[in-house]
């Protein structure tokens, strides 16, 4: 069975963390900022903080960015929920914008109309996602943002090692936050790299790093510098700081990732120019292999990114057309040994959301929704395997 994604293991990642398991710290010991020091280098990006998941990747930077009851943030609606539950595990509204009907990807003037849509008062963030490993038009986003007087959060969890045009002539890696405030990436097993679950968050903002680094871990003070508690915290005598003493001055949260799934993700991150290039390469045949899919299906538009490190392979289908439904296709794939998936339900149609306030028809996302299946992806895979699941599609098309 091909599965739409999965994992790619070898055996310098095992030795890693079995390194790890035979020393003195599995947590909160050197490995955490020995990755994160890695990363940042990685991605050019003066700061990065490790966490337990995307998800509070993304409830991180929405904490450190101050959200609150009464906010509003703009979200694509094609994502995973993550995009949208983050701001609401800080009480904000979410305002979900449209994206581009080929690409899944948010764009300037999807962005603006939403904008319409909010309070300009309340408004306090932007989020973009770069779907299936594409980067938005992060500079006209940008603009549009920065106009509004608006943070910028790029949710990056398919899109590590991704580039995007800064400006003409300068191309910049996603994570950079060159435009942005905030960039996540999530280290799930099917992502680019993975460290089991986690994620990190990449920043430019020096306090904003020390907030998020206080918020994954309880909201914990361990600074002399920056304790108010002097009666508890200092020696009687000599005035010297206590040796066990901590303060918690907000709520914080168990966010932390531990030395075993570091260990994994540097040595998958030392990894990753291979891995990237077995996508592209993965990603050239699909393009190539496509053409056989006839005039009632075709690969997700890439043409702005053509070298961008996919995370997934989505082919858009016209199933009415077709004469079959989606769950037919799926399931004449998997009699055939080949998985697919689907991403994503838009959020706004989700009932939580849908209950919450209206959303007015979103026709892009709806357009990508309906046409939108994902095919099996990942470096182990083979040329042949690509040219099996191309050949099936094709065969199941008609």
């Amino acid at each position: 069975m091909l599965p739409y994604a999965r994992q790619s293991v070898d055996e310098e990642d095992i030795a890693a963390v079995v390194r790890v398991l035979n020393s003195d710290f599995l947590t909160t010991g050197p490995e955490v900022p020995a990755f994160e020091a890695a990363f940042a280098e990685y991605v050019g990006a003066p700061h990065a903080v490790a966490c337990s998941s995307g998800t509070a990747g993304l409830h991180l930077a929405c904490l450190a960015l101050g959200l609150k009851p009464g906010d509003q943030v703009i979200v694509p609606t094609i994502s995973f929920v993550a995009t949208a539950n983050c701001a609401r595990y800080c009480g904000a509204d979410v305002i979900f914008c449209d994206v581009d009907p080929d690409s899944g990807l948010a764009t300037a003037e999807t962005v603006r109309e939403a904008m319409d849509r909010a309070d300009r008062s309340k408004l306090k963030a932007v989020f973009v996602v770069h779907l299936t490993g594409a980067a938005v038009d992060l500079a006209r986003i940008s603009s549009v943002t920065q106009e509004a007087g608006v943070a910028l959060i790029e949710d990056a969890c398919h899109s590590l090692g991704t580039r995007y045009d800064i400006e003409p002539g300068r191309q910049g890696l996603v994570g950079d936050c060159a435009l942005s405030d905030f960039t996540v990436f999530s280290f799930h097993p099917v992502k680019t790299i993975t460290t089991g679950e986690g994620g990190m968050i990449t920043t430019r903002d020096p306090e904003a790093a020390e907030r998020l680094s206080r918020a994954r871990n309880h909201g914990l003070i361990r600074t002399p510098e920056d304790w108010v508690e002097t009666s508890m915290a200092f020696d009687p005598v000599d005035g010297e700081p206590n040796p066990w003493f901590y303060e918690q001055q907000d709520i914080g949260y168990n966010y932390r990732l531990t030395d075993i799934q570091a260990a994994l993700g540097r040595s998958q991150l030392r990894k990753l120019p291979k891995l990237a290039d077995r996508r592209r390469q993965l990603a050239e045949q699909y393009r190539r292999r496509s053409v056989s899919f006839g005039t009632n299906a075709r690969l997700v538009s890439s043409a702005h990114n053509p070298d961008a490190v996919l995370h997934l392979m989505v082919a858009l289908i016209d199933f009415e057309t077709v004469g079959l439904t989606r769950r037919e296709v799926m399931l004449r794939l998997k009699n055939r040994g080949i998985g697919s998936q689907v991403h994503y339900i838009p959020i706004h149609c989700q009932p939580y959301y849908r209950e919450m306030s209206a959303t007015p028809d979103l026709p892009g996302a709806s357009r990508y929704y309906a046409r939108c299946l994902s095919l099996p992806f990942y470096p182990d895979m083979t040329v042949d395997d690509v040219d099996t699941v191309c050949s099936a599609l094709s065969d199941v098309l008609g």
